[in-house]
C-alpha cells in the first residue's frame, strides 16, 4: 500500500480567543500584505480531552481581538453530524464561529497534511520561477518509503511553481524531498524551518519530523485545530489557494523535463459546492486525513478530519460537516455580554 498522501472524544471546550500572528517574512512571490492581513487572524482555542468522544457544542466567540469581554454564543439548530474519525474541527474563517470540535486538541499524526507546511515554507524562500534539478535521491526517497510520488525522474529540471503542484496534488514525496533538499538545504534543516514556522504561527501542539509526513520513530504530530489554522493561513496565500483548489495540472514536455499530468487527490473538488481543497493524507499510523475548505454563500468554512478508517469516509465526513455548518443560523441568539462561557 502506498503511503504519504493520496490514500488517505471529548467535548471540545471553547475558551478565550487566541490571536496568533505569522511572525514570518512575506512569501517570496508576494507583495506586502495589507496591515490587517500581516497582523494574523483570531480564532477560538479549543482543547480536546483524549480518551473520550463527542462533538463540541458549536459556539461563536465574540469580542474584540480576543480581549476580555468576549462571549461564547451557541449555534444550535439541528444536531451535529456524527463523525467517526479520531478528531475533527470546523470553523468559519471570517467570523471565528467554531461549529464542530471532536478531540480537536488531541495530538495525532497527520500524514501528508504535513506538506501544506512544506509548501508554505518553500513559498517564503523561493522564487516561483526558480528551477530545481531532480536528484536521484529524490526519486529514491519516494520509492524506498513506498510513498506517493509525482513521477519525477533524476535529471529533470522543473520550476518551483510546478514542483509545488507536484507536492500538493498527487502528494509527491519526490517533489517535497527535492524542494527540502534545495531550500533547507537538506531535509533536517528544512524540517527545522517548518517547526520554526509552526511556532511563529501559534501552532503550539504541532511538531514536524520531516517534510512529507512519512512515519518515523518518535515522529511528528499535530491537532485538528492546528491544521485548520494552518489551512486558513495557506488559503490566505493566493498561490497556495490556487494550487490547493486545482483539480488537474499539466506540465508540458520541454528540453528540461518530460511531460507530467497531476490530478488532485481531494475528491471534494468538482463535487462539493464551493470546495477549495486543501490536502489529503494517509499513513497506517495516521489513518485517512483531510484538510478541507469551501466557500458557502460567501462564508469560508475550513475543517479538518483526522484518523478516518477509509478514504471515502473522510470525504463523506467533510461533506456532512460543510452542509451542516452552512445550514446553521448566521446570527445565533445573544446570551448576554461580559464573560466567556464554556459550552
Amino acid at each position: 500500500m502506498q503511503i504519504g498522501g493520496i490514500r488517505l472524544g471529548a467535548c471540545a471546550v471553547l475558551a478565550a480567543l487566541a490571536v496568533f500572528g505569522t511572525g514570518l517574512s512575506a512569501p517570496a512571490h508576494a507583495h506586502p500584505a495589507p496591515a490587517a492581513a500581516r497582523a494574523g487572524w483570531t480564532a477560538p482555542t479549543v482543547t480536546g480531552v483524549p480518551g473520550t468522544a463527542g462533538p463540541a457544542v458549536p459556539a461563536r466567540l465574540t469580542g474584540t481581538d480576543g480581549l476580555a469581554g468576549a462571549v461564547a454564543r451557541p449555534v444550535a439548530d439541528r444536531a451535529a453530524p456524527a463523525i467517526t474519525g479520531k478528531a475533527a474541527y470546523l470553523f468559519d474563517a471570517a467570523t471565528g464561529t467554531a461549529y464542530f470540535g471532536k478531540q480537536a486538541g488531541r495530538r495525532l499524526p497527520v500524514a501528508s497534511l504535513t506538506k501544506v507546511m512544506t509548501a508554505y515554507v518553500v513559498l517564503r524562500q523561493a522564487s516561483l520561477d526558480a528551477v530545481v534539478r531532480i536528484d536521484a535521491s529524490d526519486v529514491r526517497h519516494a520509492r524506498a518509503n513506498d510513498a506517493t510520488s509525482a513521477g519525477l525522474r533524476a535529471g529533470e529540471r522543473l520550476t518551483v511553481r510546478d514542483l509545488l503542484y507536484g507536492v500538493m496534488l498527487p502528494s509527491g514525496a519526490d517533489a517535497s524531498h527535492a524542494l527540502a533538499r534545495v531550500y533547507g538545504p537538506g531535509a533536517a534543516r528544512f524540517t527545522a524551518r517548518m517547526n520554526a514556522a509552526a511556532r511563529a504561527l501559534g501552532l503550539s501542539l504541532t511538531r514536524y519530523a520531516n517534510p512529507d509526513g512519512l512515519p518515523e520513530p518518535g515522529g511528528g504530530y499535530s491537532t485538528a485545530i492546528d491544521q485548520a489554522k494552518l489551512a486558513r493561513v495557506a488559503l490566505n496565500d493566493p498561490v497556495l489557494r490556487t494550487i490547493a483548489s486545482t483539480r488537474r495540472h499539466v506540465v508540458r514536455a520541454s528540453k528540461l523535463h518530460r511531460a507530467h499530468t497531476w490530478t488532485n487527490s481531494n475528491k471534494l473538488l468538482g463535487k462539493t459546492p464551493g470546495a477549495l481543497g486543501v490536502k489529503t493524507g494517509y499513513t497506517r499510523a495516521a489513518g485517512y486525513c483531510l484538510s478541507f475548505a469551501a466557500d458557502r454563500d460567501g462564508r469560508l468554512l475550513i475543517g479538518v478530519v483526522l484518523g478516518e478508517s477509509s478514504s471515502d469516509r473522510r470525504f463523506r465526513s467533510a461533506d456532512r460537516l460543510l452542509d451542516w455548518a452552512a445550514g446553521q443560523a448566521a446570527e445565533p441568539p445573544d446570551l448576554g455580554a461580559g464573560v466567556v462561557r464554556n459550552l
